[in-house]
């Protein structure tokens, strides 16, 4: 076997990155509506197929793939623990939490999660996937204000993992 690693992602990685798909939808619509996010979730869990959907945006095609315990998950611990996960980002942002784009800020809140609570998920695999999502959903180069935010939290709450890398 060669050294190199597979380019295409095993089926454990795309049900992964549905549930964090399904995650930033959700809280989404957590943060515009006001909603229960139990409300939301059942909301999501209760979709119907519309065929007139790519499948990426097709929620019930993204829920057949999804780790819905992974999505569950990441759904209520990143509305738990809001307050703190927005602490953590405030004084790496260039502007308030409430002028930032919904989609970046579900994003940045999710990766926030993740970096702080996830350790079993490389720090490269956050910002990997915050990146992303910002590509799929968040505006033209959101991806870039993502990747350096999410860069700069990593350095801050994973110091060690990071410089371990660098090296």
């Amino acid at each position: 076997m060669s050294g190199e690693r597979s380019r295409a992602p095993s089926a454990a990685q795309q049900s992964r990155r549905a549930a964090r798909e399904l995650t930033v939808q959700g809280l989404y619509q957590w943060q515009m509506t006001g909603k229960p996010i139990a409300e939301v979730e059942a909301q999501f869990r209760s979709q119907v197929a519309d065929d007139d959907l790519e499948d990426h945006e097709n929620w019930l095609k993204v829920m057949e793939i999804a780790d819905l315990a992974l999505f569950h998950e990441l759904l209520h611990s990143v509305v738990r623990d809001k307050a703190e996960l927005d602490a953590s980002l405030s004084p790496l942002l260039d502007r308030p939490l409430t002028e930032l784009d919904p989609i970046e800020l579900a994003i940045l809140r999710l990766g926030a999660y993740e970096l702080s609570r996830r350790f079993e998920v490389p720090y490269r695999a956050v910002i990997n996937e915050g990146v992303e999502l910002a590509k799929s959903f968040g505006a033209t180069d959101g991806h870039k204000y993502v990747n350096s935010i999410l860069d700069k939290l990593a350095g801050k709450l994973r110091g060690a993992e990071v410089a371990a890398r660098r090296r």
